[in-house]
């Protein structure tokens, strides 16, 4: 599988942004998903994820009720709604990816088979 982020770029603190993960090749199969991000001089941390059916999602806390995971499995396509974006928010966002396994979602990126390239998010005080 191969994913795709894109959606970033600078914005002000309060602004929304989407990012959005395009999957392809082996998207037959079901997927949970998730996002990551890794700001300068930071390890990579743990920022949103969902399960297959969109149904099971979970947060960092401190995205919670900013930020919005989705997906649309027709277009093998998953989204992160960033709203009320704040400066610490600035990073690089990265989406991953693994086949389903027993739990609904995953929140630990050795979790994860396969990750994206990375998309960039500034905001600006």
């Amino acid at each position: 599988v191969q994913l795709q982020a894109s959606g970033g770029g600078l914005v002000q603190a309060g602004d929304s942004l989407r990012l959005s993960c395009a999957a392809s090749g082996r998207t037959s199969s079901r997927y949970a998903m998730g996002w990551f991000r890794q700001a300068p001089g930071k390890e990579r941390e743990f920022v949103a994820a969902i399960g297959w059916s969109g149904g099971g999602t979970y947060y960092a806390d401190s995205v919670k009720g900013r930020f919005t995971i989705s997906r649309d499995n027709a277009k093998n396509t998953v989204y992160l709604q960033m709203n009320r974006l704040k400066p610490e928010d600035t990073a690089v966002y990265y989406c991953a990816a693994r086949p389903l396994g027993g739990a609904s979602y995953y929140t630990s990126d050795y979790e994860y088979s396969y990750w994206g390239q990375g998309t960039l998010v500034t905001v600006s005080s």
